[in-house]
């Protein structure tokens, strides 16, 4: 461990390193979670977590990438909680009602608000029904851009295992795709 900081220099730490990557973190968030408020909780965990522990974060490294660290460690450790506990039924709706240019009140899908700017559903779909490892490696590679060595310092495993993964994502995904490529007009 690196000498204490003090509550000055963790803020202004905080605020120059960690900051400027919250909208990245939030979408990568939510392509895991699939649920905005789950993805906000993650997030606001992820955050304190990096605050908590920012003296082992070493000043001027890939910040994006240890706040990447630490999200996808706490994304598992709750998926694995949860996995483990009963099943809950949540009802929570995801609808609400919104004006639209008459006046007249209508029913939103928030979630599909969101995505519908990303991706199209049938990509969100396929990739949400990676299994956790693969969904990790797709998400972190093709969605948020990081290199081979820099996804296996993330997840914490060798460079091979990182383009096995990758290599067996893309063609699960491919194989989920393949009618929804047909019918886009893409030859297989």
């Amino acid at each position: 461990m690196k000498h204490e900081l003090s509550k000055k220099e963790k803020d202004e730490m905080f605020e120059k390193e960690f900051l400027p990557h919250i909208d990245s973190l939030y979408n990568f968030a939510t392509y895991l979670q699939n649920d905005n408020e789950i993805a906000k909780d993650l997030l606001q965990e992820t955050y304190l977590r990096a605050y908590k522990f920012i003296n082992y974060y070493e000043k001027g490294t890939n910040a994006k990438a240890w706040l990447i660290r630490i999200l996808k460690n706490t994304f598992i450790n709750e998926y694995r909680k949860k996995s483990k506990a009963p099943q809950r039924v949540d009802f929570e709706d995801t609808y609400t009602q919104v004006e639209d240019s008459e006046g007249e009140m209508q029913n939103v899908d928030l979630r599909e608000e969101v995505y519908t700017n990303l991706v199209g559903d049938e990509i969100t779909k396929a990739v949400n029904s990676l299994p956790v490892d693969y969904r990790l490696i797709i998400l972190l590679c093709d969605v948020e851009g990081f290199k081979y060595d820099e996804i296996a310092k993330i997840i914490d495993v060798p460079i091979g295992t990182v383009r096995s993964r990758l290599h067996r994502a893309r063609n699960m995904l491919k194989e989920q795709l393949k009618d929804y490529a047909i019918k886009r007009g893409y030859k297989t």
